[in-house]
């Protein structure tokens, strides 16, 4: 007599049991892909500085610390002449891989939208509406004490 017919029931619930659990416990033993190292400095508080080819009109100027539900964003701007040449990331969030993921995507886009635009009107990422709004922000800040 095959083992799963009608006339053991209980044998076909525990099999059937065992089956879910060894499944589940499977699907949690997965690892998530190991995602690249995303590291940025310390949030340094709002400051400008001139850098040393001051007669160039080279500044560097680091906006205000925008704090996003995620955690803090804050750029850096370098302005040359009056155009915006860098924008760098000095705060934002990475505490775990899943914002770690989302901002190895999103600042490269803002920063490339950013120094197209030469402004802080750029575009929000997909997936990254708070790092993006406070992006926009900090940007903001530090462009207005630029000058630009």
């Amino acid at each position: 007599m095959h083992p799963l017919r009608k006339s053991r029931p209980l044998r076909r619930v525990v099999l059937a049991s065992a089956g879910t659990v060894s499944a589940f416990v499977l699907l949690l033993s997965l690892k998530p892909h190991d995602l690249p190292e995303v590291t940025a400095a310390p949030a340094p508080a709002p400051s400008s500085s001139a850098s040393a080819s001051g007669a160039s009109g080279t500044r560097t100027v680091t906006g205000e610390s925008v704090q996003t539900r995620w955690g803090p964003v804050q750029v850096r701007v370098t302005v040359t002449d009056g155009k915006l040449t860098d924008v760098t990331a000095v705060a934002y969030p990475q505490d775990n891989p899943r914002d770690q993921q989302i901002n190895s995507y999103a600042l490269p886009e803002l920063r490339s939208e950013a120094l197209r635009a030469q402004s802080a009107d750029v575009d929000t990422v997909s997936g990254a509406t708070y790092t993006s709004d406070g992006y926009r922000e900090s940007l903001q800040s530090a462009l207005d004490a630029a000058g630009l």
